[in-house]
């Protein structure tokens, strides 16, 4: 059964390479040891217990229908008459005894109705494996793209206390040179000592963020993973942009299998108030005269108390209930997929900025300031508002991104088609 879940993710990967293609690449061909997003949503697929559960879930539902489509078993009877009595019933002298079975014969296509019940409750816990295999992906995306951005701010952290350092040093020259105060050395030792602390703490958010990721997906990771996959923002875009639809989303799709089970559960219902018969052939033998005789039997029971309208109107009502909750679906899918649309395109505005005109901005400015502050034209308080401005924008960069990955994600999530759901060749029906 890991088989369909293995597919479903494949179909899932597929389809967010699509979506990812039709954006500009910002970035050459991976390298060889780059740990992929794909790679990493396969592999959490095979070691998700999520996905355990989900391939239990539909190896019930395919018991169940095959439990559906049984027929009753016939039961062994047997029976003796005219014993233990008085007169020439005394003893077992005048014994009748018979033997037989009875056997249920079901009418009004209740065994049908059945198996559309347990087809239709099979469906769902198919589409509920798809629905599993994309929130899969959704979560290893979420947790690949959040050490990414760890291990960016890391490098960020460091490379500012590399400028610290260095900031340190100058000033140290420029007190031993007479051309500075002993205050603007000790400032910037503060610098590099807040620089330092601050890529101590950014090292344990990065460990863990990894960490994480490997426990999600169940294996560790040795390599590096795909930083150019921050990078990709959309294309600019004019006028307003068309809303996915929401018709062929898992939630949707689930809505509409609620639904579909509701409505068998009716036609199961209808079809249970057609009494059942029981034909019973036995065979009867006669003690006093050691004869023997055949004997047929009908029944059919009464439905003089339970004549079956209330499992229809309890059945009617779910599914009334199911129809409901499927309009209420498809306005709650529709408002998540508007405002999750919205969501990426302001993050994506936020990290075109910020990452673009802010981050060369905050750059030339803190290399003017370096320049001027060698030259004596600047003073510490200078160079320092620079760098500080540089790390935030650096760091306000990496946050945008991010949010815009996530955001990217979980439009992915909420409009991933449910087509995926139709792979069920490998299934053991």
């Amino acid at each position: 059964m890991h088989r369909v879940i293995a597919a479903l993710l494949a179909v899932t990967s597929c389809a967010a390479i699509a979506q990812a293609q039709t954006e500009p690449a910002t970035a050459a061909a991976q390298p060889l040891g780059v740990y992929t997003l794909e790679q990493a949503v396969l592999a959490a697929g095979g070691s998700a217990p999520a996905v355990d559960a989900a391939a239990a879930a539909i190896e019930a539902a395919q018991a169940e229908r095959t439990i559906a489509g049984l027929r009753p078993n016939p039961v062994l009877q047997g029976q003796v008459e005219n014993v233990a009595g008085s007169g020439p019933y005394k003893g077992l002298q005048s014994a009748e005894t018979t033997v037989g079975v009875a056997i249920p014969i079901e009418l009004g296509g209740k065994r049908g109705a059945r198996v559309a019940v347990a087809s239709a409750q099979l469906s769902r816990a198919e589409l509920q494996a798809a629905i599993t295999a994309s929130d899969i992906r959704l979560q290893v995306t979420q947790l690949y793209i959040d050490t990414v951005a760890a291990e960016r701010r890391l490098a960020t952290a460091r490379d500012q206390a590399r400028i610290a350092a260095e900031v340190l040093r100058g000033a140290g020259v420029r007190v031993q040179a007479g051309r500075a105060s002993p205050l603007e050395q000790q400032r910037a030792d503060v610098t590099r000592i807040n620089a330092d602390a601050n890529v101590e703490r950014l090292t344990r958010l990065a460990e863990a963020a990894r960490t994480n990721l490997a426990r999600r997906i169940g294996r560790p990771i040795d390599g590096m993973l795909d930083a150019a996959l921050l990078d990709q923002l959309p294309a600019l875009t004019f006028g307003p942009v068309e809303t996915p639809p929401a018709a062929n989303t898992l939630a949707l799709a689930a809505a509409d299998a609620d639904l579909a089970v509701a409505d068998a559960g009716v036609r199961l219902a209808r079809a249970n108030r057609v009494p059942d018969l029981n034909v019973g052939p036995a065979l009867r033998r006669l003690e006093a005269s050691n004869d023997t005789a055949a004997v047929f039997s009908i029944s059919i029971p009464i439905p003089l108390f339970n004549n079956g309208r209330a499992a229809i109107a309890q059945a009617s009502a779910q599914r009334s209930q199911a129809e409901a909750l499927r309009r209420v679906t498809a306005l709650d899918v529709e408002q998540a997929i508007t405002n999750a649309q919205a969501e990426a395109a302001n993050a994506a505005t936020t990290a075109r900025a910020a990452a673009g005109p802010a981050l060369e901005a905050a750059q030339e400015a803190a290399r003017i300031a370096r320049i001027g502050y060698r030259e004596g034209k600047f003073g510490q308080l200078d160079l320092l508002e620079a760098e500080r401005t540089l790390a935030e924008t650096r760091v306000a960069a990496i946050d945008a991104l991010a949010n815009y990955q996530n955001a990217r994600a979980q439009l992915e999530r909420l409009t991933a088609p449910a087509t995926a759901t139709t792979i069920s060749g490998d299934t053991d029906r």
